[in-house]
């Protein structure tokens, strides 16, 4: 006699209508998006597990679908003969399934990022490295929220024009020059989805999102950035940049989907 699991003994008593709402990793589907996606970016490529190169952190289950926390730690030291060149953060079931391109240099000192993302439905959140030799690894995460996509802004869209593209950096600690420290930006921006409803007019707010981030120090390179709708309003931004002895200054450049450009600095 077969021996039946817990999940299916539970699931043995459910209603057809019930088992019709349950989603989980093991769906025939729960990939379907990803095999569409895969192709469009990274071609025939072979993908390997992430393994000692990357770590997605993420939550099972989100307690506000509009502003999950991500992270993404890299295990792999930034020089100049191994280095990650680009993470790329992928959520299956959002209407627009890539969240955005991290690109990094050996000046990064660590390809890590952490952020705040919209999730419209169950499904994989996945975090794909790509070397500078080209090789590809992935870590992924099931995660179990709903509605982040249409969900209404927390802030009045007059005060969000008025603090429009006000950026801060910040720190903790004193800074050691040499090493990786990490800093964070932080933007205020609606970063309006589309696709929310505002309950009053009934009128569906345009889309106007930050689409472009680019962060340097001391005039050289260190992260840049192409988003979409699925980072949630007001960005936010955690990565490591590496001080050099005497200072510099750490720049941020954005743009936005409606062609505004800001920009802030801060010496390090």
């Amino acid at each position: 006699m077969m021996k039946l699991t817990r999940r299916a003994i539970l699931l043995s008593t459910l209603p057809a209508s019930a088992l019709a709402q349950i989603k989980t990793p093991d769906d025939a589907d729960a990939n379907a998006v990803w095999d569409k996606i895969r192709p469009s970016l990274f071609g025939k490529r072979p993908i390997a597990a992430a393994d000692s190169v990357l770590v997605l952190e993420a939550p099972v289950r989100a307690e506000d679908a509009a502003v999950v926390p991500l992270a993404i730690r890299t295990q792999v030291e930034q020089s100049a003969q191994k280095y990650i060149d680009a993470v790329y953060l992928i959520i299956d079931n959002n209407p627009s399934p890539i969240a955005g391109v991290f690109h990094f240099t050996p000046r990064s000192g660590r390809a890590d990022i952490e952020t705040r993302v919209r999730i419209n439905d169950y499904g994989y959140v996945r975090a794909v490295a790509e070397m500078n030799d080209g090789s590809l690894h992935m870590a992924s995460q099931w995660v179990k929220a709903s509605g982040g996509c249409s969900a209404p802004a927390t802030k009045d869209p007059a005060e969000a024009q008025a603090t429009l593209g006000r950026m801060k950096f910040l720190h903790a600690g004193a800074l050691v020059d040499g090493q990786p420290n990490l800093v964070q930006l932080m933007i205020s921006h609606p970063n309006n989805s589309g696709l929310a409803m505002d309950q009053a007019t009934r009128q569906y707010a345009p889309s106007h999102y930050v689409r472009r981030i680019n962060v340097s120090y001391g005039g050289q390179r260190v992260m840049d950035a192409d988003l979409d709708i699925s980072i949630s309003e007001n960005p936010n931004f955690r990565f490591y940049v590496v001080p050099q002895a005497g200072g510099g200054v750490l720049k941020a450049e954005i743009e936005d989907s409606h062609d505004k450009r800001f920009e802030a600095t801060q010496r390090l």
